[in-house]
């Protein structure tokens, strides 16, 4: 994704809460986001909101120069 992180962040926004698990199941295959897997591991879901961030995280983390935040809102 080389999208400019203002794009990125709209972009990631506006998937649904399934369109970001199944975009996170992809690219972390040892990750868990299922609510299955989720509930069974942790007791709980994965929300919309931390599915944005964990994805947008991902993708930020591999730019040069990125500082951690989402929005003013550091995540990192």
């Amino acid at each position: 994704m080389t999208l400019p992180e203002d794009r990125l962040l709209t972009e990631v926004r506006a998937m649904s809460r399934e369109q970001l698990i199944d975009w996170l199941s992809w690219n972390d295959r040892n990750g868990i986001y299922r609510d299955e897997d989720s509930l069974a591991e942790f007791g709980n879901l994965m929300t919309k909101e931390e599915g944005e961030e964990i994805m947008f995280r991902q993708i930020m983390s591999e730019r040069d120069g990125w500082d951690g935040r989402m929005d003013s809102k550091q995540i990192y």
